[in-house]
């Protein structure tokens, strides 16, 4: 089975701008997310797929083409359900790429997998903050 989608779990304002520009560069996207209303993020661009149901459940995954999915990314607000759609995607449906996004750094030992990848919104924040402190710092010297 050839494997060429890009799932999107959770269309809050990443996960929609993620899935809307993945789209633009002419992937096939599917979004899921729990509320109908939450695709209202996507941009009028977006030329994908929506499928409204609780990504924890199999037959929404598999209604989603989880099956075919090459990427995942999950960005719900809620990292246990975001950790536990991750290790669905990985032993279930051995999707080969997997992008969890967690608020909470100290979770990163229930992810110990090369096939998922984290992204923590409090380490890039931090980072930007150091780097912009740092440049203002430079220039006052």
């Amino acid at each position: 089975m050839k494997r060429n989608k890009f799932v999107v779990i959770g269309c809050g304002r990443f996960g929609g701008q993620v899935a809307t520009e993945r789209s633009e560069e002419g992937m096939q996207v599917i979004v899921v997310d729990a509320h109908e209303d939450s695709f209202r993020k996507l941009h009028e661009t977006f030329a994908g797929y929506t499928e409204v149901g609780d990504a924890t459940q199999l037959e929404i995954l598999k209604k989603a083409f989880i099956e075919e999915a090459e990427y995942v990314l999950i960005s719900t607000n809620r990292d246990n359900v975001n950790i536990l759609i991750a290790h669905i995607c990985d032993q279930i449906f051995q999707v080969p790429k997997i992008y969890i996004r967690l608020m909470d750094s100290e979770k990163e030992k229930l992810i110990d997998n090369e096939r998922i990848q984290a992204i923590y919104p409090y380490k890039l924040s931090l980072d930007s903050f150091r780097t912009l402190f740092q440049s203002d710092v430079e220039d006052r010297s």
